[in-house]
Parts: C-alpha cells; structure tokens; sequence
C-alpha cells in the first residue's frame, strides 16, 4: 500500500523549482515576462497565469515522459543527464549572445530582440518550461522517482496518479507566485518598460549569457564530483542561495506557497480593477 501523503509530494514538486542544476532559470523566466510590450492592468495577471500554465506543462510533460519511459533504465540514464545539463546551457549561452548582439531570436513563437515586442505563445512557454524539466533533471530524479514514480510499483495506479498530480502542484504554485509577483511589479514599471525596450532586450540577453554558462558549469561540475571531491566557490556560492530559497520554501509549506499565490492574485486583480475604474473614460 503507497503512504506517501500527498503534501509530500507537493512539497517536493515546489522545491523542484529551485532544485540546484536549474533554479537559476527562474530569473531567466521573470525577464520574459517582463520584457516585451507592457499589457493592460489586468491583462498582465492573467497573461502570468497562462505564462505559468504553459511552463508547468512543459516541466510536468518533461517528468511525466522521464518518468514513464526512463524508469526502469533510471539508474543508467541518470549518467548523462549532466551532458544534457551543459547543452542545455551551452544553447541558453548562444541564445543570450545573439540577443546581446542586437539580434533577435529567429523564433516564430518568440519574438526577441532589436526593440521588438516579446510575442510569447503557450507552446513556446511550454518549451522554455521543458528545458527548464531537462536542467533539472538531474538534480531532481532521485526524490521524484522516490516519491511518486516508485507508487506506481508499490501502490495503485490511481494513487500514483494522485501523487503525480500533487507534484505538478507544488511547481505550478510556486510558478504561479513568481509570476504573479513579476505581474504586479511589471505594472508598476509600464511607462519605463516602453521607454527602454531595446535595453531591457539586451539585458536579458545578458541574463541568458550568464545563467547558461551556469548552467552549463554546473553540469560539468557533476561530472568532476563523481571522480573527486570537488571543493567549486563558484558552486559553493549558488548553492547557498539556492539553499537559502529552498530553505524558505521549506518553511513556507505548501499551505504557505498558496496563501502567497491567492494573496497575489487578488492584489493583482484588485489593483488592475481599480486603476481601470480611475482611468478616465473617452
């Protein structure tokens, strides 16, 4: 019979989100929502939700497909996941290069870059979302098939299932929140965001330059640990902060990271409503 309560399996999906190989991506996924053109007030809350949505499905159909098709072959594939740890990084590198060269990135779905407005669609979130899965997945295999891939063996195929789901929705509050709270700063910052648009493009390219040779150290980081003691300041720095944001989540617990999320929303709902009521009519 599985006991694995399900808060446990939610509190592991949220700390997912900032597991060491890949937390570094979140503000990599803040400055996409950020940049762009500015949208209406409340258009902004419910673009980060769907911003939000489209990330978890990315990262749960990542886990989902690992978990289903690499189990059985776990302990092999999980070898090589820092090599795809440092392609992954080695493409974010190349990507934030070209922005910071003043191009644009050649996505139909992703328009980025020269000043132009970030034309965002749920499958290109998706993507950013699974690659977000990919980084991580080496740092997060372990509890996730502990926790829930290991209740399809031991339990019922409906309690894995549950379990599978309440990992999803640790990530997806922990998302949501950051999304939210980038949402109701991004309002804030409307009229600045207009004005410097080619900048803030330049400055995520940079963002992307930096976080993917990160990601990509990380993961050659992995690979050395496993032949020596590694003693790595530059790991040793990010895994403090990284200690730091899972502590906290930690202590939030989930019923915390929701009460985050619902405290946000209605904020954001809130302050969109009333600056819509106090625009004047034309």
């Amino acid at each position: 019979m599985n006991e694995v309560p399900l808060a446990l399996a939610a509190a592991a999906g949220a700390l997912a989100v900032v597991n060491p190989c890949g937390f570094a991506l979140l503000p990599v996924y803040a400055s996409l929502l950020v940049v762009g053109e500015p949208p209406g007030r409340l258009t902004a809350v419910w673009r980060a939700l769907g911003f939000s949505a489209a990330i978890i499905a990315g990262f749960v159909a990542v886990f989902g497909a690992f978990g289903l098709l690499v189990a059985p072959l776990a302990g092999a594939a999980q070898q090589h996941l820092p090599w795809v740890t440092i392609a992954l990084g080695v493409l974010l590198m190349a990507a934030g290069g070209w922005l910071l060269a003043g191009r644009s990135l050649p996505f139909p779905a992703l328009h980025l870059g020269q000043g132009r407005p970030v034309s965002r669609t749920f499958p290109s979130m998706a993507l950013f979302g699974a690659g977000y899965a990919l980084a991580s997945l080496s740092c997060t295999v372990g509890p996730f098939l502990a926790i829930v891939v290991s209740s399809f063996s031991t339990g019922s195929a409906a309690a894995g299932l549950g379990l599978f789901a309440a990992y999803g929705v640790g990530m997806a509050l922990v998302v949501g929140a950051v999304s939210l709270a980038v949402a109701l700063a991004r309002m804030s910052l409307a009229q600045w965001l207009r004005r410097t648009g080619r900048l803030v493009s330049r400055l995520a390219g940079g963002l992307l330059v930096v976080v993917g040779g990160y990601v990509a150290y990380y993961g050659w980081y992995e690979i050395r640990s496993r032949r020596a003691i590694v003693d790595d300041p530059v790991i040793t720095v990010a895994a403090t902060i990284q200690r730091w944001l899972a502590g906290f989540l930690d202590r939030l617990g989930v019923t915390g990271v929701f009460a985050a999320f619902a405290a946000l929303l209605l904020v954001g709902l809130a302050v969109g409503w009333f600056r819509r009521r106090a625009r004047p009519s034309s």
